[in-house]
């Protein structure tokens, strides 16, 4: 992935380093004038204002000039320290940020366009990141601390952030957030993006509605969730759905739906509940599908005993480089759920439970693409069969540094058109012969 350092967007750039310390006397002054326990029960445009006017008579009585630009930059920063999450709140209000990576309290990085650049935000020093760290955490009823350095969480947006502390961060915290979308993709879009074709999408979308069991791997940030959410509103509005997610990132529109989230455990080590075990309850609320946000770890064998009884048209995400990797993961689960079963029973298991696995991946000039939609044939002695139905193949770089390819049908025709057939869903032979595709992107 490609670095830059570039200051768009950025109008923090421009204060200097005797605006920032008149912003942290001012920022103190009001800390010993105003009561934030007031403030934070006043709405938020009369809070805000209080904030400002006070911010203002303070700034008159600066000797130096101050411009107006650099006035209402200043009011802002305060106005976040107060009543928000500080430097983060001018980048979490840019819609053209996807990621923001805190690597320590004076280097930040954000993902424009699939691409990292590093921004001049900052925080003054490590005890304010932590500062913010805790704020965010507490927010939801979670905590960070020396004996629990690690933790998971949201944003009110549905953001999703993982933050890390000393000691095991040696160069101090870490925080991670994952923007949360709130204009949801549809598939028209991933085809003018150049992410997958017409094709592709009519074969997804006849997946889905066929109930056929659909695995999406793909590597960290390739659009795994983007796609899931995608496929999910193909289901049918009066099929009952049950969502299971670490953190709810899911947006399904269907009425029928039911979102449950794991849970970490309390102060005392107690009251965890995992995936496992909330896969083990859907399965006792009638659900007529279950989407597993992302499947990882001993919970993969309830999934697979639900897909291989009843629960048709399931959907889950795993990390994974390619289709097979992604089948050997599922297996690698298994094992680790603490059953002694033999892997020809295993693989038996994943080959009968899943149908369509669909890989995604981030490229290097930022893109996410789908590079293969395979069908899984079942098992030729001990191992499991897959067939590629849509492959995207690479013919080189543009000068820009834009891959160059194409996607193409493979020519095989999946044996699962039967089984939709049977149900109304008919996929025309066409839509897989080797020349009928593709745009060139």
């Amino acid at each position: 992935m490609e670095f830059v350092n570039s200051q768009n967007n950025d109008p923090f750039s421009m204060l200097t380093a005797s605006d920032m310390e008149t912003k942290q006397e001012i920022f103190g002054l009001l800390l010993t004038q105003l009561d934030l326990s007031v403030l934070e029960t006043l709405p938020q445009e009369v809070a805000k204002e209080k904030i400002a006017n006070s911010c203002y008579q303070f700034l008159n009585k600066q000797t130096r000039p101050i411009s107006q630009d650099v006035r209402q930059i200043l009011i802002k920063l305060i106005t976040d320290e107060i009543l928000g999450l500080g430097p983060l709140e001018t980048l979490l209000e840019d819609p053209t940020i996807a990621d923001i990576l805190v690597n320590s309290y004076d280097r930040i990085f954000v993902e424009r366009a699939g691409k990292l650049e590093q921004v001049s935000v900052q925080f003054y020093d490590d005890k304010h990141l932590l500062n913010i760290i805790d704020r965010i955490v507490s927010g939801v009823g979670r905590r960070i601390d020396e004996s629990s350095p690690m933790v998971d969480a949201r944003l009110k947006d549905g953001s999703r952030i993982n933050a890390i502390i000393p000691p095991l961060a040696l160069d101090g915290p870490a925080l991670s957030i994952r923007r949360f979308t709130v204009d949801k993709l549809q598939a028209q879009q991933l085809i003018d993006y150049g992410s997958m074709t017409q094709p592709m999408a009519d074969l997804i979308q006849a997946a889905v509605l066929g109930k056929l069991n659909i695995l999406i791997s793909g590597g960290t940030g390739s659009g795994k969730t983007t796609l899931l959410n995608i496929l999910s509103g193909y289901i049918p509005s009066n099929e009952r759905i049950i969502t299971i997610e670490d953190s709810a990132e899911l947006q399904l529109q269907q009425p029928h739906t039911v979102r449950l989230e794991t849970r970490p455990a309390n102060i005392e080590g107690k009251g965890e509940v995992s995936q496992r075990e909330l896969v083990k309850n859907c399965l006792r609320m009638r659900p007529d599908r279950i989407v597993i946000g992302e499947v990882r770890g001993s919970e993969a064998i309830d999934m697979l005993a639900a897909m291989n009884t009843g629960h048709e048209g399931s959907m889950t995400t795993l990390h994974a480089n390619t289709p097979r990797d992604g089948l050997g993961r599922l297996e690698n689960m298994v094992c680790m759920a603490g059953f002694d079963m033999p892997v020809h029973n295993i693989r038996t298991q994943i080959s009968s439970a899943i149908d369509v696995v669909v890989q995604l991946q981030r490229q290097e000039d930022g893109k996410r693409r789908i590079t293969s939609i395979q069908e899984v044939t079942g098992m030729e002695g001990e191992m499991i069969t897959m067939s590629e139905i849509f492959t995207f193949r690479r013919e080189g770089k543009n000068d820009d540094g834009t891959i160059r390819g194409r996607y193409a049908a493979t020519g095989v025709v999946p044996t699962f058109t039967r089984k939709l057939k049977d149900k109304g869903i008919d996929i025309p032979h066409s839509l897989f012969t080797v020349d009928m595709l593709s745009n060139g992107f």
